[in-house]
């Protein structure tokens, strides 16, 4: 067996749903862009780091990250994998299905998380299956140099995972699979090892735009751009301060979601052929899949770490939470 073989049989035998892997060339970034900087499909085989370089200083020209000063740091370390790992080869892309069998009670008085959040915080789950995955890599090739990472660091995880073959990235700027629609987790691991790198998807978006549609504050600015300045995920996980620094009209678009959101990825075609995943660390809780909001709005700062201490709910901090609730409890009093 090869080690891509192993590698990948190891992946799935650790619980990974997809794995698929690219080759990183080793090309420098210019400081000029080129002629595809407009392109949509990021799975040429060259100069992709350049590619990615230049749309993602695109991007931070037009302020779309928003008060995300982190992803303003060194553009180039994100763009291009040589950089955060020296002599990377290969990286290995991973995903883990999150879809489960239960819907989100949508009766008023009740509260939306996005189906990410509805279970225990994925970093842990990833954290730990990445680290026994590396193991293998040194026990197979005990000179090879290893890095991963599960949405913590400076790697631009979608664009690779779609060279990866694991899915295309669609108009709301998310990773579309074929088997799991828009339900998967993502991690990676780069490696020096120069693996058997995998054909990329092809996106079959097509004409379709009911993304872009149904995106109530309207952040998908055109497709593939989304400015997260206005999307409810940002406003509601990132974004820091009391509800002035949300602009009202973005505040009505939020409706009853307290924590990310959902919207756009619901009425991806693709979703209808999604199976629910066994994983059980992302099953819901009570609180999660039907949050009272009357409830919620009398959480003091012990009680929330308590509830939500193994959540990514975490991450919008008890005041910034309290505040999604207060908006959300606003938006379903009669206008």
């Amino acid at each position: 067996m090869s080690i891509t073989a192993a590698v990948k049989q190891e992946a799935r035998a650790l619980g990974f749903d997809a794995v698929g892997i690219t080759h990183v060339s080793g090309e420098n970034i210019r400081s000029a862009a080129d002629d595809q900087r407009n392109s949509p499909s990021l799975n040429s085989e060259t100069a992709l780091p350049q590619r990615l370089f230049d749309r993602l200083t695109e991007w931070l020209r037009r302020g779309y990250h928003g008060t995300m000063a982190w992803i303003e740091r060194d553009p180039n370390k994100r763009a291009d994998p040589g950089r955060v790992l020296p002599g990377c080869r290969s990286i290995i892309s991973l995903g883990i299905n999150y879809l489960t069998e239960h819907r989100a009670n949508e009766q008023p008085g009740y509260g939306r998380i996005a189906r990410y959040a509805w279970g225990r915080d994925y970093h842990k789950l990833f954290d730990s299956r990445l680290k026994h995955l590396e193991q293998l890599i040194h026990r197979i090739a005990p000179d090879a140099k290893t890095r991963s990472y599960s949405d913590t660091g400076p790697i631009m995880e979608k664009a690779w995972a779609e060279r990866a073959g694991l899915g295309w990235i669609g108009k709301h700027s998310n990773l579309v699979s074929a088997e799991y629609g828009s339900w998967l987790l993502l991690g990676e691991i780069l490696t020096t090892l120069d693996l058997e790198p995998d054909e990329p998807a092809t996106d079959l978006c097509g004409s379709c735009t009911l993304c872009i549609q149904a995106c109530p504050t309207k952040a998908i600015v055109e497709p593939y751009v989304v400015d997260a300045t206005r999307c409810i995920s940002y406003l509601t996980i990132e974004l820091r301060g009391d509800e002035t620094a949300i602009p009202h009209e973005l505040q009505a678009g939020m409706g009853n979601k307290i924590f990310g959101c959902d919207d756009c990825l619901d009425v991806c075609p693709f979703n209808l052929r999604a199976e629910p995943t066994q994983e059980k660390a992302f099953q819901p809780s009570n609180w999660s899949l039907a949050p009272d909001l009357n409830e919620l709005s009398e959480l003091d700062g012990t009680t929330f770490a308590t509830v939500f201490h193994q959540s990514p709910i975490r991450r919008a901090k008890h005041q910034g939470f309290l505040r999604n609730v207060a908006i959300a409890r606003h938006n379903l009093k009669p206008s």
